[in-house]
């Protein structure tokens, strides 16, 4: 599997990671409906249609509220480089998690 967003960023959110207790468990590191999605490990590599992920110490809110700081985040561009053509887009994982 690909590198998920919490190896990455090294937030420590992930279940068992060293900042839970602090912080919490992050949505995007259990968030099963997203789980494979660019090889990813739950929404690891989705994790910007996430709802109240934290990104510099601060929860982003919604996906409307916090998509214009994740087009600029350099995960986000990793993934979507990395994927190219086989890239998901937001409204698409934004589907899959209503269902």
């Amino acid at each position: 599997m690909k590198k998920n967003c919490w190896q990455l960023k090294k937030c420590g959110r992930e279940p068992g990671g060293v900042s839970v207790r602090e912080l919490g468990t992050c949505p995007a590191s259990i968030e099963r409906k997203l789980s494979g999605v660019h090889e990813g490990e739950y929404a690891g590599r989705a994790c910007w249609v996430v709802a109240g992920t934290l990104c510099g110490g601060k929860e982003q809110g919604s996906f409307a509220q916090k998509y214009h700081n994740c087009e600029v985040c350099d995960f986000y561009q990793m993934v979507r480089q990395e994927e190219g053509l086989k890239f998901k887009m937001s409204t698409r994982l934004l589907a899959i998690l209503r269902e």
